[in-house]
């Protein structure tokens, strides 16, 4: 009993790394938060130091980008860290762009999204109904990676969000689960681990395949009425396994595999949403599909 319990101590870490790395936070370097703990997006002064232009409070959206776009970080990713790249992207474009914290652990600071997911889409909702107010828009667009692409599916299907989202954009979300090439079976091999992991980090196991939040989820259709859905995938995706279990079924989906337009991207689960131009380029189609263009190995 004592050697299981080793192993399945050993695997535990293992499996939480893999189930949501999303960044690698630089804390030295690191901006403050521009939100106050639950997700609550109450403006505070002290803490808005992010210094590319998002989570300004102030922000109007213009007649060009009507709705504001909110940032939904992975698992194990932050309201900043997670959108060094992407949210000074969409600012230069025009929009106003807002990120939250959700999910955290009690003394677990930087690494979020481990909490449980249907928790961490009514902190979503509390938050978009936040946003709403200080920029008077009546709808937003919300922009995930990982987790973070699929948690808003629940804030949409259960929690009242799909009178207020007007697009859904998923970088490498993992909408179905994902098995991590199988390492997520090998909980069953150790007795009390996958039970043990869930009282941990709830987070993590909403996100296998086959857990309760996703069957429930999924059950009756991938969307909702009124909502447009975009999904970006890479075929290098090494958590969202396999990467094809992010995309959507329904009416209204758009799903883009990087690969497709440009063959030589070699992004992977962490690229996709930090750096890649290519994915950057695809989110803004879909946030202004009436000007979008062909994104190319070229885009950036």
């Amino acid at each position: 009993m004592k050697l299981r319990w080793s192993r399945t101590l050993a695997l535990l870490p293992a499996l939480a790394l893999a189930l949501g790395v999303t960044t690698a936070p630089a804390a030295a370097a690191r901006p403050s938060p521009a939100t106050t703990p639950a997700g609550d997006a109450s403006p505070d002064p002290s803490r808005m130091a992010v210094s590319s232009g998002w989570n300004n409070y102030s922000c109007k959206p213009s007649a060009a980008h009507p709705r504001p776009v909110i940032l939904v970080h992975g698992t194990f990713g932050n309201s900043v860290d997670n959108w060094l790249g992407l949210a000074p992207y969409l600012v230069a474009r025009g929009y106003c762009v807002f990120s939250l914290d959700y999910g955290q652990l009690p003394g677990v600071p930087l690494f979020h999204g481990l909490g449980p997911v249907d928790a961490s889409a009514r902190q979503l909702a509390s938050y978009v109904d936040r946003v709403l107010a200080a920029t008077g828009a009546s709808k937003t667009d919300l922009v995930g990676h990982s987790q973070g692409g699929m948690m808003p599916r629940v804030y949409l299907k259960f929690h009242g969000g799909a009178k207020k989202v007007n697009a859904l954009v998923g970088l490498a979300p993992d909408n179905h689960g994902t098995d991590l090439d199988g390492l997520t079976r090998l909980l069953d091999r150790f007795p009390g681990a996958k039970d043990h992991l869930e009282g941990l980090t709830p987070g993590l196991t909403d996100q296998i395949v086959g857990s309760d939040v996703l069957n429930r989820l999924n059950e009756g259709g991938d969307t909702v009425p009124g909502v447009h859905y975009t999904v970006i995938a890479t075929k290098y995706d090494e958590v969202v396994t396999p990467y094809r279990s992010g995309f959507l079924d329904g009416p209204d989906v758009h799903n883009v595999l990087l690969q497709d337009l440009c063959p030589v991207d070699l992004s992977e689960h962490l690229a996709i949403g930090l750096a890649d131009r290519l994915a950057f380029h695809e989110t803004a189609n879909a946030l202004d599909p009436a000007h979008a263009t062909p994104t190319t190995c070229l885009s950036g």
